[in-house]
């Protein structure tokens, strides 16, 4: 039986297919809100944290995640969480 979890954010991507992704964080920062997420991947040997995905929350109607364009605002973003999580990952310089 698989366990249900809380931290699961599934979204849809370009194809049309469900991709299931962990939150690790969310975070404000000079006026906006981002969410952290890692992709889930089927193959347990790839679950090392190599690439995070980073939305903006547009708060309209109903809340949604939007794509941030601005790579100057990516890297602040992905700064600040490599911050907040220092003590919980070990981040590679690449």
């Amino acid at each position: 039986m698989s366990e249900e979890r809380d931290d699961i954010v599934v979204l849809v991507d370009e194809d049309g297919e469900e991709v299931e992704f962990e939150h690790l964080d969310t975070i404000e920062f000079n006026g906006n809100e981002y969410v952290v997420l890692l992709p889930i991947l089927e193959s347990e040997e790839e679950n090392d944290i190599d690439e995070v995905v980073i939305l903006k929350i547009d708060h309209g109607e109903e809340d949604s995640f939007v794509s941030v364009d601005d790579d100057d605002e990516l890297d602040a973003v992905f700064e600040e969480f490599k911050a907040r999580m220092e003590n919980e990952y070990d981040f590679e310089e690449q």
